[in-house]
């Protein structure tokens, strides 16, 4: 009985050096459970074997000391691959793993419109009183490389004697002759509000950046920047081509009158002149 325990302790021993250093107590204590129990269990009057006991538990209690004290070295030194100094946060892998942002990317890299820009085109006066707006349509066109006539367009834009009926008719037309469909229809609402003054300005600059005129339907009267006068109370289409002072300015092609083919004219006046109406941009 006495071998077979001693043979158990000495099991323990190797297994308790290969546990968790956070083991090493509680093994320890069992084993000196069973050391004490080994003690115990030898109750013969046969000193020398009492001897023999007790030397056996002196070196066990020496072994169990030294197993003790590398486990808590291994607790004391850590692993220098798993040291928080060294080793970045979640959050600092996560932004370092994150892409760029490829749209704000596009827009940093963006140019700025130009302060001024006006287009080249092929200027034509309307043929018919009734005809402004194919030929405002036609102009616009021509700035953009493409050339047609003011007969061609007269049937997509529905234009008869009466005249074109509005600005959807020209975004119709335009769409139909430029690639993409980049027309788009702006109708206002009876009065030019600042808001509606700056949307125009925007697309009027955007436009002609784009390499694209603008058309748009207007009706009474307007006052260019050199004084002129220009006056349509039944309604009329002009093409704008150009702009300056980052479109504050625009420059109108105007088919009515082949002696007076451009004039500038404001963007506030040109809102007003077609508050009652709308553009095509």
């Amino acid at each position: 009985m006495e071998e077979t325990l001693k043979h158990h302790v000495k099991r323990q021993l190797r297994r308790l050096a290969t546990e968790r250093p956070y083991q090493i107590i509680a093994g320890s204590a069992a084993a000196l459970v069973l050391a004490g129990g080994t003690a115990a269990l030898a109750t013969t009057d046969d000193a020398p074997a009492r001897q023999e006991h007790r030397a056996a538990v002196a070196e066990l209690e020496s072994r169990l000391d030294d197993v003790a004290t590398r486990g808590e070295a291994r607790v004391a030194i850590p692993s220098p691959s798993t040291s928080p100094s060294t080793s970045p946060s979640p959050s600092a892998r996560a932004k370092s793993a994150a892409p760029a942002d490829p749209d704000l990317t596009t827009r940093a890299a963006k140019p700025k419109p130009p302060s001024t820009k006006i287009l080249k085109y092929r200027y034509q006066a309307q043929t018919t009183y009734w005809n402004c707006g194919p030929a405002a349509v036609r102009n616009a066109l021509s700035a953009s490389g493409v050339e047609t006539t003011q007969e061609a367009l007269a049937g997509p834009l529905g234009t008869t004697e009466g005249g074109t009926n509005s600005a959807e008719d020209t975004t119709r037309g335009l769409n139909q002759m430029v690639k993409g469909n980049p027309y788009r229809t702006h109708m206002f609402g009876g009065a030019a509000s600042p808001a509606e003054m700056d949307q125009l300005q925007a697309d009027v600059v955007k436009a002609v950046t784009d390499g694209r005129g603008v058309v748009v339907n207007v009706a009474g009267d307007a006052v260019d920047t050199d004084g002129g006068w220009h006056s349509f109370p039944g309604g009329h289409y002009v093409a704008v081509i150009g702009y300056r002072n980052d479109g504050r300015t625009v420059r109108i092609a105007d088919s009515a009158n082949p002696a007076l083919p451009e004039y500038w004219l404001s963007t506030i006046d040109l809102a007003n002149w077609a508050a009652s109406r709308g553009y095509s941009a």
